[in-house]
């Protein structure tokens, strides 16, 4: 029996991450869940936004499903207590280096993207984003500088061993599909991204049968909505990726469609799956977030850290004929509210 730590967090996490449980109640499969509080949620109860307990039970678990943390209330908080800090943490502290993001348009919500129609349709990729470096884990702070003027400031940095790690996650995913990665940087203007580039390029001789290529961010960024089918999957470092994920999930439609997972070097099979949306404060308790990514983040958790396939195209199958046959909250132009579309999948399930 497979041990399940259920992290809702703040927001429209706990809505959305019910209905992720019931569909995987309704497989029955031999999972066995519990439940720890995260991000504000946490910090009410125990004023900390990662407790001790919610971490020895991530530990213990064989996979986790992630709500979404965030709450204009903390921002007053000093910036290692706000809900923020409680994901950083999980990424640290379990080393969930390498994040997963598909962005794929599913049939039927074409009108829901801003692309063409015709240029939504080709819309079939997987960003490798790295997560434990970067910016967001170098060193920051503020000071003075000349004539009393307040500055912040933020390092970027990676190491040769950090890239080696997710070049190398970059080009076996590629390998799954179709043999084809592209690395974004900033190597023009950034010495972080020329590192990136020189060690992507050493990695790229264990693996003849991908064929590599590089693009600036900026490019990146352009081609993404005018010609997203050149893309397959792309790997790229946390803040590139944290931006270019997001606007594919646009790309797709919704941001709340889209899943993602955080596959760990603590233990190979344990990974964090989350929607790649945040915790949406606006829109909490009205009971109409999409909960499509999230139960696409459990089809992910099933296959890549259960060894269940079957069960994982069974969710992702069920999502597209609830899909083709109407099925849409308010963020993808329909009417429904979470629990019905979970009714919606349920039944298709």
């Amino acid at each position: 029996m497979a041990l399940i730590a259920l992290l809702p967090g703040d927001g429209i996490g706990p809505e959305v991450v019910a209905e992720a449980r019931r569909v995987l109640d309704a497989l029955a499969l031999d999972l066995t869940f519990e439940e720890a509080p995260v991000g504000g949620a946490a910090y009410l109860v125990a004023g900390n936004p990662l407790p001790s307990a919610t971490l020895a039970l991530a530990k213990r678990a064989d996979a986790i499903l992630f709500g979404a943390v965030g709450d204009p209330q903390f921002e007053a908080l000093e910036r290692r207590l706000r809900p923020e800090a409680a994901i950083l943490g999980l990424r640290r502290e379990l080393g969930l280096f390498a994040n997963l993001r598909p962005a794929t348009l599913t049939p039927g919500l074409e009108d829901a993207s801003p692309l063409k129609p015709e240029i939504a349709r080709t819309l079939d990729l997987l960003i490798v984003r790295e997560l434990t470096g970067d910016v967001y884990f170098g060193e920051k702070g503020r000071r003075t500088g000349l004539g009393g003027v307040r500055e912040g400031w933020d390092s970027m940095r990676y190491d040769e061993v950090e890239v080696e790690r997710i070049a190398r996650v970059g080009f076996e995913t590629a390998r799954r599909r179709k043999n084809k990665l592209c690395s974004v940087d900033k190597a023009n203007v950034l010495e972080t991204s020329q590192l990136w580039r020189d060690v992507v390029n050493e990695v790229s001789g264990d693996y003849d049968d991908v064929e590599l290529t590089h693009m600036y961010v900026d490019n990146a960024a352009m081609q993404l909505v005018h010609n997203p089918g050149q893309f397959d999957v792309i790997v790229t470092g946390n803040l590139f990726g944290d931006i270019l994920s997001d606007q594919a999930s646009a790309c797709a439609g919704s941001i709340g469609m889209l899943p993602s997972a955080s596959l760990s070097s603590w233990r190979s099979n344990l990974g964090l799956y989350e929607p790649i949306h945040g915790s949406a404060p606006d829109i909490a308790g009205q009971g109409i977030a999409n909960p499509c990514g999230t139960i696409l983040s459990a089809a992910m958790m099933l296959d890549h850290s259960l060894d269940l396939g079957e069960a994982a195209r069974r969710i992702e199958a069920a999502v597209a004929t609830a899909i083709v046959g109407g099925a849409r909250t308010a963020d993808i132009g329909g009417t429904l509210s979470t629990g019905a579309m979970g009714d919606a999948i349920l039944a298709a399930l």
